[in-house]
């Protein structure tokens, strides 16, 4: 729970500054994620792969998206959440996420129940055609929901194409 209060600390904080700004021009992603799943433990770690899709749509800072995520211990993850892309610069984003949704352990990590909640953060490099090479952080849990609540991080990278109109 720590880490979702940080999140949106993060997401308040990233609105509050005025100088780092979400760009409204920005178009739609799909992004492709390769990560390290249950990093912190030696016995439950596995690959993940994800792909998310990111709308251009957004109601003040937040921009929903959506995604699923596999292990190569056939664990599955469908969600949906809000994000923030905050600019730091031209070159970097930073981009603060929450979301919920279902999770199957299939042969892997019983996270305690099959409703599971995802904060994250990431740090992408934006080159001059949008796409993004970035650095990803979460956090899986079910805040409780279930008798066990052990949880797990994912530590990976995501690069990010642009569905819209190219450079700038």
């Amino acid at each position: 729970m720590a880490f979702i209060r940080y999140v949106g600390l993060l997401l308040i904080g990233a609105a509050a500054m005025g100088s780092v700004q979400a760009r409204a021009d920005d178009p739609a992603f799909l992004s492709f994620g390769l990560g390290w799943y249950d990093m912190n433990r030696q016995v439950d770690e596995a690959t993940s792969f994800r792909v998310e899709f990111r709308a251009d749509k957004q109601l003040w800072i937040l921009k929903p998206f959506a995604g699923a995520m596999v292990t190569t211990d056939s664990a599955l993850y469908g969600y949906g959440g809000v994000l923030a892309d905050v600019f730091i610069g031209r070159r970097f984003v930073l981009t603060p996420s929450f979301a919920a949704g279902y999770y199957s352990d299939g042969n892997g990590r019983d996270l305690g129940h099959s409703a599971e909640f995802r904060s994250g953060i990431e740090l992408a490099y934006r080159f001059d055609d949008r796409t993004r090479l970035g650095l990803a952080f979460y956090h899986l849990s079910n805040a409780g929901l279930g008798d066990s609540n052990p949880g797990t991080e994912v530590l990976g990278l995501v690069y990010s194409i642009p569905l819209g109109p190219g450079s700038e």
